[in-house]
């Protein structure tokens, strides 16, 4: 299995890119965003964390620029009617942040407006990946470790960041959130203002 590759980017197209590497060119498809940002460095080293999707008449590799983007590829894959195509075209509409917060509020809304992506694949995609994003943020919450003195604030701020946040959106969307809430409170509080923001 190929699962990270670095070479010279020669070659950019709206959803895939050629990384030159050991004299031999790879075309990997990547999501659309991560296309964009690609496209700007041409002729520079690029890594990407791949996946070798194996079909009975192609080989097809998948790129994504972090090992988060690549796990939540993959968990997109193993949702019955899920196939790569659509997996990407899912990622190439909303970040992995944003898709993981929708899951977290069982957002389904927020799948449907992705071509491609009818009511009840929407509603599947939130069922089967509702289990696996709530324990990486469960993860991100025991990353922020116990909060010192009751500042349950700053431990949620941390574990918002921890799943992509800037730090100021994180303080935006803890905005007038229940002072004396717990830290799982704070969070989901917090998620759900930034999907309404």
């Amino acid at each position: 299995m190929i699962v990270s590759l670095r070479g010279a980017v020669i070659e950019v197209g709206p959803d895939q890119v050629v990384l030159e590497s050991g004299g031999v060119g790879f075309g990997v498809f990547v999501p659309a965003r991560e296309a964009s940002a690609l496209s700007r460095r041409v002729g520079e080293q690029a890594s990407l964390h791949t996946y070798l999707h194996v079909r009975d008449d192609a080989l097809q590799l998948f790129g994504f620029s972090s090992s988060r983007g690549r796990g939540f590829f993959l968990s997109l894959i193993a949702v019955s009617g899920v196939g790569p195509k659509v997996a990407l075209a899912i990622m190439s509409t909303y970040p992995v942040e944003e898709l993981e917060a929708a899951v977290v509020r069982g957002d389904s809304g927020k799948f449907e407006s992705i071509p491609g992506v009818g009511r009840k694949l929407a509603q599947r995609l939130i069922i089967e990946l509702k289990d696996k994003v709530a324990t990486e943020l469960e993860e991100a919450l025991a990353g922020a470790g116990p909060a010192a003195d009751g500042d349950q604030f700053v431990a949620a701020r941390s574990a918002l960041q921890g799943l992509g946040l800037s730090l100021r959106q994180a303080e935006e969307a803890l905005r007038a959130a229940p002072a004396d809430a717990p830290l799982e409170e704070l969070v989901r509080f917090a998620l759900r203002k930034k999907d309404r923001g």
